[in-house]
């Protein structure tokens, strides 16, 4: 069994019209190498699935996303991803629906328990209600009749996540401090594909190492290769994130023809091209992690 395949092998597996989960936090271990790959593909009408970084605002950009749904769209130094921004600001964006952190959280659990909904207390005496019409409430069966949100299943058809090591079965590992809620992607998706820093023949765990297994790998339909892959987001504990690409990306928001001239430098000619203009793999390798 071998489920390595390259990123232009996943996008071309993927349809107009996907609901596509997006792994990783704002601008922290994100599938930017497939991100670009879809990028370069004419994918359209997406829904997009994430807690929202620079995927969110590239995708929005280049005209790929019909519907929205996240917790957030940040850089973390730039507290609103710019390109979402702009893109909203100009009507662009019509299809969201906007949530509270953990109530994105409940919705990929409850798709991956196979459940309709699972019920919160996030979101209650809000705007969230307000925002999300389509969002029900429900009242306990039991004497304390509390009224509760339910919150809908988030079913993806497909999820893409970004790990620090992969092998060829389908097993992951996540050495970084934080793993966020990857593993609620991968059970709440129909397929699962994972692009990664390193990928073995087989690991072989430990105790040690065991628990950087997050997943199982009978959730992961591909494996892809990609070193640096995270990049310009972090992925620790192998590398930080570029800030001098982030306001360079960012700049471009604010550029006449600024996207398509971002599209023209660092997307079009492709990965290996992508690396060497941010200064080769010995540079990314040396990109030091944030300190919070």
């Amino acid at each position: 069994m071998d489920k390595r395949m390259s990123t232009a092998e996943v996008v071309a597996g993927l349809r107009d019209g996907m609901t596509i989960g997006f792994g990783g936090w704002g601008p922290r271990r994100k599938p930017m190498a497939i991100v670009r790959e879809i990028l370069r593909s004419p994918l359209k009408d997406l829904t997009v699935a994430a807690y929202g970084g620079p995927e969110v605002g590239m995708l929005c950009a280049a005209g790929k996303v019909k519907k929205l749904v996240f917790g957030f769209a940040t850089l973390d130094a730039m507290p609103l991803e710019p390109w979402y921004r702009k893109v909203r600001e100009a009507g662009g964006l019509t299809d969201l629906m906007e949530l509270d952190e953990g109530m994105f959280q409940w919705g990929l659990r409850a798709a991956g328990m196979r459940l309709p909904f699972l019920p919160t207390r996030c979101g209650l005496a809000t705007d969230v209600v307000k925002l999300n019409p389509e969002l029900r409430t429900i009242g306990s069966p039991y004497d304390d009749g509390e009224v509760l949100i339910a919150m809908p299943a988030l079913k993806l058809d497909v999820a893409l996540l970004h790990v620090n090591v992969a092998d060829r079965l389908g097993n992951t590992l996540v050495t970084g401090p934080d793993a966020y809620f990857d593993h609620h992607f991968a059970r709440a998706a129909e397929q699962c594909f994972v692009s990664a820093e390193r990928v073995e023949e087989r690991l072989e765990l430990d105790a040690a190492t065991a628990r950087y297994n997050t997943f199982e790998r009978y959730l992961v339909t591909g494996v892809v290769h990609a070193p640096f892959g995270a990049h310009p987001t972090s992925c620790p504990s192998d590398y930080g994130w570029d800030m001098s690409h982030f306001k360079r990306y960012a700049a471009s928001a604010t550029d006449e023809g600024g996207w398509q001239a971002y599209v023209d430098e660092f997307v079009a000619p492709g990965e290996a091209a992508y690396q060497e203009k941010n200064g080769g793999a010995e540079r990314l390798a040396k990109l030091p992690l944030p300190v919070f």
